[in-house]
């Protein structure tokens, strides 16, 4: 067994963050299934949202946000988050993150930061590092990580599960006391142990067919904290960014949201631009109800794709100022300042997710959850663009804060070494990758954009059967990184189809045609699952 003071489950923004501010405290592990690099945030084009310029406004800021969520954000976690990120974000230039600036020089002798423009947003607020903000973000705190005390990364494991005395037979409140960690290289199984473990595991991308995400978004924080008995919430939020390129060979590429804050618009495959019709922000409007006009202007067309298009603007500009977007483009045959971009929506973001309050804190003692993987009320029904990562660094800090503040001690609690038991090595591979590929296939068919009853309950069915064939796997054999991925992959698509179906309206990132107007009555109203309630739904006001 390894002790430690804290453990940290995930590499991005929120997790570093975290480990950087509790480092001088105590022992802390980070615990990562690949690379300490590989993580969503490192794939983050867009930037951070906060309020730097005089011309904007805190106020404004909220009131966007809250716009955005269509009345399911919690005003005081928003208007919190807002207050604080200009904070956080100074720290993370301190640490030398390094944002593009514009040649205007300020009265200090100093050039203004160059503020991008994204959907659903009133100002220009968004800091970025040319459209490559989370490579920049990842390259500040990695560096950081290497001069911390304290800190030992553990990559290439992969969190099994989340310890929890009640499992264990311990009298008392159930808490978390650590996790059980697959050593992917060797397939030995270890116990972590710390009174303090921090899920940073970002989202769940990998759960819809076609999604923005890395590889290694399949939603494992989730399905552990559920199965550990803390509460998941509003799953049924997950937000598809409007812009993916569509290539045969590109895998999830995301086309940022800010060309189109730089006047990229959005046309069909005749040329015809077609969100002016949709929204009074027309390329500009929410992420939600551009999503939801692309795939409506797919299937009417019976198109494949749509066409984002900024050739309108100077070659050097764009080249200058979306230097990423351009060169990938050009490798699959696409110059963007002569033609247009094809695009299609694509899973991107979790707005729900283990239930937070502000510092982080789960209805499990001794877990916490910061970042993509946390519902912290900050999104709502639907992300504000660019606020991703300035919830990441304003509750991580909290999260740190409220941990060295309260130091709990480890106890007097045994914790037994893994078992496998009987489990032999896996025999058939093939059951891996056909369940993987059904559920996927399965959640982007039936709980994608546009929804319905019929197809909820079609998945729901479908997705049960699976989970029964996966459980009887997993007992079976010995554990692999892919098929814990598949097991959480298929626990996270069931509560986003419960949650799906219990929100018997639309709002927000959730359109279910047979319930198509909103319902008052659910107003600050939330989809909350907990695992003693019989996977069943149960509605809590916030």
């Amino acid at each position: 067994m390894r002790e430690f003071d804290y453990i940290v489950v995930g590499s991005g923004i929120a997790g570093l963050t975290f480990a950087l501010k509790v480092a001088p405290q105590g022992r802390v592990a980070i615990v990562t299934k690949k690379e300490l690099a590989e993580a969503n945030t490192h794939y983050a084009q867009g930037g951070i949202a906060a309020v730097t310029k005089p011309t904007d406004s805190l106020d404004l800021h909220v009131a966007d946000t809250l716009r955005a969520g269509a009345g399911l954000c919690r005003e005081s976690v928003v208007q919190t988050i807002v207050e604080e990120g200009p904070a956080r974000v100074q720290e993370l230039i301190d640490l030398g993150m390094e944002f593009t600036r514009e040649d205007t020089i300020s009265p200090d002798g100093e050039r203004f930061y160059s503020l991008g423009k994204e959907g659903g947003h009133s100002k220009r607020r968004v800091l970025h590092a040319k459209d490559a903000t989370g490579r920049e973000v990842m390259r500040a705190l990695l560096a950081a990580i290497e001069r911390a005390p304290n800190i030992s990364v553990f990559e290439d494991h992969m969190a099994i599960d989340l310890i929890a005395t009640g499992k264990l037979g311990h009298e008392g409140d159930n808490r978390c006391v650590g996790a059980f960690v697959l050593n992917r290289a060797s397939g030995e199984v270890h116990t972590f142990a710390a009174p303090v473990t921090v899920l940073a595991t970002g989202g769940c991308g990998k759960v819809y067919l076609y999604t923005t995400n890395p590889d290694i978004a399949t939603g494992d924080g989730i399905a552990m904290a559920y199965r550990a008995g803390a509460a998941v919430a509003n799953m049924e939020f997950v937000q598809f960014h409007p812009t993916c390129l569509y290539h045969q060979k590109a895998k999830s590429f995301l086309v940022s949201e800010a060309l189109r804050g730089e006047g990229a618009v959005l046309r069909d495959l005749d040329g015809r631009s077609f969100m002016e019709d949709a929204h009074p922000l027309a390329s500009l409007a929410p992420r939600d109800i551009v999503a939801r006009t692309i795939d409506s202007v797919m299937k009417r067309s019976g198109a494949d794709h749509v066409m984002l298009d900024i050739t309108h603007k100077p070659a050097p500009f764009i080249i200058d100022r979306f230097p990423n977007i351009y060169s990938t483009c050009r490798e699959f045959g696409v110059d963007i300042t002569k033609e247009p971009i094809p695009v299609v929506p694509a899973a991107h973001y979790q707005c729900g997710g283990v239930l937070v309050d502000l510092d982080g804190r789960t209805e499990l003692s001794g877990l916490f959850a910061v970042g993509e993987v946390a519902s912290t009320g900050l999104h709502g029904a639907n992300r504000l663009a660019s606020n991703s990562l300035l919830e990441g660094l304003v509750c991580a800090h909290r999260a740190a804060q409220s941990v060295i503040r309260t130091k709990t001690e480890f106890g007097d609690i045994t914790i037994p070494a893994w078992q496998s038991g009987d489990a032999t090595d896996p025999d058939e591979l093939v059951v891996v990758s056909h369940n993987w590929d059904e559920i996927r296939r399965c959640m982007w068919d039936y709980v994608g954009i546009v929804r319905t009853q019929k197809r909820l309950l079609r998945a729901r069915k479908r997705i049960e059967n699976l989970r029964e064939e996966i459980r009887q796997y997993y007992w079976d054999f010995k554990v692999t990184a892919d098929l814990l991925e598949l097991r959480n992959i298929a626990l996270v698509a069931e509560l986003i189809i419960n949650c799906a179906l219990k929100r018997p309206e639309s709002r927000g990132l959730h359109y279910n045609l047979d319930c198509p107007s909103l319902d008052g009555t659910l107003a600050q109203c939330d989809t909350v699952l907990r695992r003693e309630s019989g996977n069943k739904a149960a509605r809590s006001i916030k």
